[in-house]
């Protein structure tokens, strides 16, 4: 990553503030995962990164290590979220390497683009349980951590107890070739609302965080990008794509005791993107051209991804 903290953070947080905190992410491979936890750890906080790929969730780890001196950055690799045995040795290594999780992001995704006609029932299965049975499964063997960490830090720290999951907008309107995707994604934000009510007075806050398009992401260029060379953030009311640093930022917002009173919300980042269809996934297509064309369809990226 070798980015500046001015690239993931903006400079109006205090440093510090999740000393001795610890977080714990799936997908924390990921463009948009890793930058998120380098900010909090830029902030104090140590953390656990979960991925699919070892040797990449190692490497990542490193990276987000240099935002800090003296931080403890843990990589736990070979990981499939589908998997709750996967799940609950990460959380139990993170907990015996670092003593703690105090805050959750559940980011482990998959997705690309496919016509509902020509989407397989094995593919639309593979999406819901990376997506929403890997939130539900994170959330599972995390929760009991969390409630350890609320209950450690009541009456001295109320930053503790946070959980985070990493959704998206294409449910908010649907869109054409992502059915599956937007499925997983609505499920995700049922989820984090009932944890909202029925964790919430054990002391527990739990949110969504919807991004847009993403510069410079894995994601964008896979699912929103065509290669047709059409300027597409021209459609969004703010004129440009998101950064790394809105990611950073929406993050620390909701863990911060800015957002101790935030609870069951979703958080959509997107410079008002979904409500005039700009960056949408799979929008650089024809519609109705893709869904009514009984040729198979192409795209970059046909199979799904952690």
């Amino acid at each position: 990553m070798a980015a500046t903290s001015t690239d993931f953070i903006s400079e109006i947080w205090r440093k510090g503030i999740f000393e001795n905190k610890v977080v714990f992410c799936t997908g924390g491979s990921g463009d948009i995962c890793s930058a998120q936890v380098m900010a909090i750890v830029h902030l104090g906080a140590n953390a656990c990164i979960v991925g699919r790929n070892k040797d990449k969730a190692e490497r990542v780890a490193n990276e987000i290590a240099t935002t800090r001196p003296g931080s403890r950055v843990l990589a736990v690799g070979n990981v499939d979220v589908r998997k709750i045995k996967d799940l609950e040795d990460a959380a139990t290594t993170c907990v015996r390497e670092l003593g703690s999780i105090d805050f959750v992001i559940a980011g482990a995704a998959g997705n690309f683009l496919a016509p509902f006609l020509q989407l397989s029932t094995n593919a639309f299965r593979a999406v819901v349980e990376i997506d929403l049975m890997g939130a539900w499964n994170t959330a599972k063997l995390t929760v009991p951590y969390l409630l350890k960490s609320v209950s450690k830090n009541k009456g001295s720290s109320r930053l503790s107890g946070r959980i985070i999951f990493i959704s998206s907008t294409n449910q908010y309107t649907g869109t054409q070739l992502v059915t599956h995707g937007a499925v997983a994604k609505s499920g995700i934000d049922t989820l984090s609302a009932q944890l909202a009510i029925e964790l919430g007075p054990r002391g527990l806050t739990s949110n969504v965080i919807a991004p847009g398009p993403i510069s410079g992401t894995e994601g964008t260029r896979r699912l929103v990008d065509t290669g047709k060379g059409d300027d597409r953030s021209k459609r969004i009311p703010l004129g440009r794509y998101g950064s790394l640093k809105d990611m950073g930022n929406a993050v620390i917002y909701l863990f911060s005791e800015a957002g101790d009173y935030v609870t069951g919300s979703v958080l959509v980042v997107d410079g008002a993107a979904w409500r005039t269809g700009g960056g949408a996934v799979g929008g650089g297509f024809e519609y109705p051209e893709t869904v009514l064309s009984d040729k198979p369809f192409s795209a970059t990226v046909v199979q799904p991804k952690i």
